[in-house]
């Protein structure tokens, strides 16, 4: 395949990604009412001693916010219904240049990174009234909380979607490891940094003062980094039984092969 060629694949397979998209966008449109209902239901759950509500949203920081706010949430709901489609369409690239046991391989990462995908940002959603509730605790008594719609917006749908893009990690090590980059010895060996890195990541996107919600959430791509690497391990290990050199390991460098 010529360079053109390729860059022609490259083109259909976004633009078949971007057509998916746009297609579950009609749902999230449709849908638009409940979700909205749904997304802001955590700052309703907030109050004050005396049970009142204590925050207000304002959907009309400029006349085109509402209709913003709308194509944001539809777009997001679009991108996660999608999910299929576009991570289908990453390892579809790659097929023509593999092998028909690599494209079995190819088939199984997608098998795994889409509900992993979907697992890392039900995860997230559980954790967003937790957040919400936390971070507008802070507010003064007595005190209300006005919260612009497309800021708080922006705020639950990227921790939503970088959770799930987290849990494709494993997804991206086993793959690494694959293409021989990186081998299970370096993963065993660098635990501590990947967990400083995963207990970082958790902070970052769970801004709470306990550490509970930040190791609820650190746990579980923790262990998922683990899964990676007993997988990693096991195709290393049926590599190196297909390996032809490995029959002469053991040889003295001064004993003849069988050849």
């Amino acid at each position: 395949m010529s360079l053109a060629d390729h860059f022609r694949e490259l083109r259909n397979r976004v633009l078949l990604a971007v057509l998916g998209v746009l297609i579950a966008s009609i749902v999230g449109w449709y849908f638009y009412e409940e979700l909205i209902n749904l997304l802001i239901q955590p700052l309703r759950d907030v109050r004050d001693s005396e049970g009142r509500e204590i925050v207000n949203i304002n959907f009309g920081a400029s006349i085109t916010q509402p209709f913003s706010v709308q194509l944001k949430v539809a777009i997001f709901v679009g991108i996660v219904l999608s999910s299929p489609v576009w991570i289908w369409q990453i390892w579809a690239f790659l097929l023509p240049g593999l092998t028909k046991q690599e494209r079995r391989i190819a088939l199984a990462y997608f098998l795994a990174g889409v509900p992993l995908f979907l697992a890392g940002a039900a995860l997230a959603a559980w954790a967003i009234p937790r957040t919400v509730a936390i971070l507008l605790s802070f507010t003064p008594d007595d005190a209300a909380n006005l919260q612009d719609a497309m800021t708080y917006l922006n705020f639950v749908l990227y921790f939503i979607l970088a959770f799930g893009l987290a849990f494709l990690m494993p997804v991206a090590l086993v793959g690494l490891n694959q293409l021989r980059i990186l081998s299970v010895r370096v993963m065993v060996r660098g635990w501590r940094v990947a967990l400083m890195l995963i207990l970082v990541f958790a902070a970052f996107v769970t801004p709470d003062p306990s550490a509970w919600t930040m190791l609820a959430l650190a746990a579980p791509v923790f262990l998922l980094y683990w899964g990676a690497i007993g997988v990693a391990a096991i195709m290393e290990r049926r590599r190196a039984r297909k390996d032809p050199t490995r029959a002469w390991e053991d040889l003295s460098p001064d004993e003849a092969s069988s050849l």
